[in-house]
């Protein structure tokens, strides 16, 4: 399939037999990337078959959504209430973070299945048995098999709480793109633009999800830090938790994520580009979250050191409950560390990496990141 804005469009329309995308801002969002992905990708011809099929699927099943929603109007006036964000920068424990708090069963997760079937929403207590779920699980497993390096690194089963830049996906404002491609004109764009229509999609989205399975939506996506302030206008009683990690060691294992990712689109991907894109990603970041706290004060974030979650998680988590008066029942405890023990590292392979490939060191890292290593008081191995 070729990358025509005007064609997968009409490949989505003619796919479910709807229309209604809702939001127009979507249609200039798709666009940028198009045309990002068509001049400056270097997309493989099976890549850009992938890429083309992507989004078209992204495009078929926000349609459904909605449709599903114009169906059901009354879903949209439902709650979403104290909604809990788990984020920071990429590989700094969010996934750990974010599958404890989840595993609590008065919780609520945004699973990878319903980011990419999400119409019609999972009948009570089918949230894990879904044939949709099955088909996902299958998918998965797959992977495994014939992309075990990308395992090693990030792997979440078929009912994993995913990251919730999978919500904003379909608005084509989401960090996704922008890891998966090397498209520096849409990364300028889209580093600096209007993130409320995401938002504002990413709710209309857990309205619906959350018709037949209620819970607190806890959420997870290391790249909130980007659009703290669009956030919290959608969801202005959200619960905000930062990770944070010895910047050196989050570089350098990013650096190696994206690099893998973005060869299975294209055969011509330069390391170093990569080091260098995601040091301008972070520096906003950090700025971001920096001027959010210091706007809304000192507790508007609670901060989490990934060695402090990696060494005794349980008492971090006890913590973030702490922190915003929830109850930490022994259920939840008692879930929680059946999941450590089925959970170990390393569980899908190791996951090894090196800074000089991508044009960086240690030392040049820390100096870089000097602020905010005594911003958030991280502990660092020199």
């Amino acid at each position: 399939m070729q990358l025509e804005t005007e064609q997968l469009l009409a490949a989505a329309k003619q796919r479910t037999g709807l229309s209604d995308f809702g939001d127009p801002a979507m249609f200039d969002a798709l666009s940028r990337l198009v045309d990002a992905l068509r001049r400056e990708a270097k997309l493989t011809p099976d890549g850009e078959k992938r890429t083309g099929e992507s989004i078209v699927a992204t495009l078929a099943n926000r349609l459904q959504v909605e449709d599903y929603l114009k169906a059901n109007p009354e879903l949209l006036d439902r709650p979403i209430e104290k909604p809990l964000f788990v984020f920071g920068l990429p590989r700094t424990g969010t996934t750990l973070a974010i599958n404890l708090l989840t595993a609590d069963p008065a919780r609520r997760a945004f699973l990878r299945w319903e980011a990419f079937a999400s119409v019609p929403p999972a009948k009570a207590g089918e949230l894990c048995s879904d044939p949709r779920y099955h088909v996902q699980q299958a998918q998965m497993e797959m992977s495994v098999k014939y992309v075990p390096h990308i395992a090693a690194m990030h792997y979440e089963d078929a009912d994993s709480p995913t990251e919730c830049q999978f919500a904003m996906s379909p608005t084509f404002i989401a960090q996704v793109y922008d890891s998966q491609y090397h498209i520096p004109s849409y990364s300028d764009w889209f580093l600096h633009t209007d993130y409320l229509p995401a938002f504002r999609y990413h709710k209309r989205l857990m309205q619906l999800l959350q018709e037949n399975n209620g819970g607190r939506w806890t959420f997870k996506n290391p790249w909130h830090p980007l659009y703290l302030d669009a956030l919290t206008t959608v969801y202005p009683d959200a619960q905000l938790v930062m990770t944070h990690r010895d910047p050196a060691d989050v570089v350098g294992s990013a650096c190696s994520l994206v690099y893998h990712v973005r060869k299975l689109y294209s055969d011509d991907v330069d390391p170093v580009a990569v080091g260098e894109q995601l040091l301008r990603t972070f520096d906003l970041m950090i700025e971001r979250a920096v001027a959010y706290e210091e706007e809304h004060g000192s507790g508007s974030i609670h901060h989490v050191q990934y060695r402090d979650l990696t060494a005794d998680p349980m008492e971090t988590v006890r913590a973030i409950y702490s922190r915003f008066e929830e109850p930490f029942t022994p259920e939840a405890e008692q879930v929680m560390k059946a999941f450590l023990a089925e959970s170990p590292k390393g569980k899908h392979g190791k996951h090894e990496y090196n800074l000089g490939d991508y044009g960086l060191t240690r030392e040049g890292i820390h100096d870089r990141f000097g602020k905010y290593i005594d911003w958030a008081n991280i502990p660092v191995r020199r």
